[in-house]
């Protein structure tokens, strides 16, 4: 139904420019209209921090729920800040000890970037297993996105990823496999989907441990799947939240990697993304680009405006259709809306 902007959260504004329905706490207090508090994992790094917060809040925003939404994002301690990402945080973001106090109707848990070559290594490993632990006792459902996925399953399962021969990222298609799950309610049964990873769970590795499977992909694995519980927990493999230029944005900065020296062969193309008068675009820039990396000379503008225009969106439907799905369940497990947000505090509703 709408957004409640509750904080200064940049966001938000964001998120008015657009269009989006967005409303300030005065105005939800006059409204006679449930309440769900949805809280926000955001473990991504500085360079896609905020990004990564407005896909999420978009798909939020975008339910047809006659709901109140709330939206408190968080952080942990072991994920690798800059100024700036501390900054933001610090100033507009919850600590993990107000949300355990406060209490969440949800939790949605982004993906995160690795430096270790296993996950219990990370940092962010212990902190990150308190909020799984916390969320279990706590939380209606929690929708894990791509490395939290991973993250979960190995905690809860035992289960390692796999490491791929090559990052398996583009925009792939898909089929709905357990058509009758209230997740995938009223979505196409083929759809597009993007992803983007070096490691995989696969559909066996899932089912194995009782979780089922409902979107899966012959060339890119399985997107979707879900706890046997309906939806205690949602794991995503794939990243539905992405704006119609993330792959963009991700294929201009191993372009630039490879400029530094910091990758040695130049980037592929995303799989089934780029259609062919953005690759011929693409095909120049390179030249260019290798041209002025053995000539000592700066690199030349990556021509981002002139891709754009090629690219299609041929998930965004798909992503809030789930998502509205999943937060409609979401409501009808928690059944009181801003009553049972005001018993969890300990308030009398009487």
């Amino acid at each position: 139904m709408a957004l409640v902007a509750h904080s200064g959260l940049p966001t938000y504004t964001r998120l008015r420019e657009e269009g989006h329905q967005v409303i300030s706490q005065t105005v939800a207090r006059h409204q006679d209209i449930r309440e769900l508090h949805i809280g926000f994992l955001n473990m991504m790094p500085d360079a896609a921090l905020e990004a990564t917060e407005r896909q999420f809040f978009r798909l939020i925003g975008s339910c047809n729920q006659i709901v109140q939404f709330y939206i408190h994002p968080f952080s942990i301690d072991g994920v690798p800040r800059g100024e700036k990402g501390e900054a933001h945080i610090d100033q507009y973001y919850e600590s993990f000890t107000t949300i355990q106090k406060q209490g969440l109707d949800a939790l949605i848990i982004s993906g995160a970037n690795v430096t270790q070559p296993k996950l219990e290594l990370e940092d962010f490993w212990e902190p990150l297993t308190e909020v799984f632990d916390w969320a279990q006792k706590n939380v209606a459902s929690t929708l894990c996105s791509c490395l939290a996925t991973h993250a979960l399953v190995q905690y809860e399962y035992g289960i390692r990823r796999t490491r791929l021969p090559q990052k398996k990222w583009g925009v792939f298609s898909h089929r709905v496999i357990e058509r009758g799950h209230p997740l995938v309610s009223n979505i196409n049964t083929r759809l597009d989907l993007p992803h983007s990873r070096y490691n995989e769970i696969f559909s066996d590795d899932l089912e194995q441990v009782g979780l089922h499977v409902l979107i899966k992909s012959d060339d890119a694995g399985v997107h979707l799947a879900v706890s046997d519980d309906l939806i205690r927990v949602v794991y995503l493999q794939g990243h539905p939240e992405y704006d119609m230029i993330s792959l963009l944005k991700e294929y201009k900065r191993e372009c630039f990697l490879f400029f530094s020296g910091k990758r040695a062969e130049y980037p592929v193309y995303p799989e089934n993304y780029f259609p062919p008068a953005a690759k011929k675009i693409l095909e120049a820039y390179k030249k260019s680009l290798a041209y002025a990396k053995d000539n000592g000379q700066i690199a030349p503008e990556f021509p981002e405006a002139l891709i754009i225009p090629h690219l299609d969106n041929t998930w965004r439907d798909t992503a809030k259709a789930v998502i509205n799905n999943w937060l409609g369940r979401v409501y009808q497990v928690t059944n009181q809306g801003r009553d049972y947000w005001k018993h969890k505090n300990g308030q009398d509703i009487c």
